[in-house]
């Protein structure tokens, strides 16, 4: 079995006057979020059993961010990309575009984690789970939420439903 851990950024900054919503960074909450997904990814009885990972994280400083304090340089990321196509700030990404840039880098050998925004994330999780939460179903996913799908082993992710095995929110 292989799992997809679909995890929305932690909390960021508003965007300054003159800046751009691509380049928010963390807040000390966010900061203190990634802590705690830290903590369950090396954990093997948490988050950590359901990698190793391919990651595919957005481009933006708050998803890179989180990726970087939460995942980098642990046993649960084996490789990862970053991509402009999941979010730019420029245009609204879909579930199903979310999916397709995941799907390419799908080894179908591996975990995958991928660290985005909402409100693509929500849809994601809303379109994969076959019994979605009441969180799931009304569009909410907490700020560094992870939710875990199990994905069989001889196809790549794709708009399909699984089952959701496990769902982290830190405090």
């Amino acid at each position: 079995m292989r799992y997809l851990t679909v995890v929305r950024h932690a909390k960021a900054e508003p965007a300054a006057l003159g800046q751009s919503d691509f380049e928010r960074e963390l807040t000390k909450r966010g900061r203190d979020q990634c802590r705690q997904l830290r903590e369950w990814a090396t954990d093997p009885t948490e988050l950590g059993r359901f990698g190793p990972t391919v990651a595919l994280v957005s481009a933006a400083r708050r998803t890179k961010e989180t990726y970087q304090r939460a995942f980098k340089g642990t046993p649960f990321v084996r490789a990862r990309d970053y991509s402009e196509l999941i979010y730019n700030g420029r245009r609204e990404v879909s579930a199903e575009d979310l999916l397709l840039e995941l799907a390419s880098i799908d080894p179908v050998t591996s975990s995958l984690l991928v660290v985005g925004h909402n409100p693509t994330v929500a849809e994601v999780a809303a379109t994969l789970a076959i019994e979605p939460t009441l969180d799931i179903r009304q569009g909410r996913f907490p700020l560094a939420g992870a939710y875990v799908f199990a994905l069989p082993d001889d196809r790549p992710v794709g708009l399909a439903t699984y089952e959701l095995v496990a769902t982290y929110v830190p405090d």
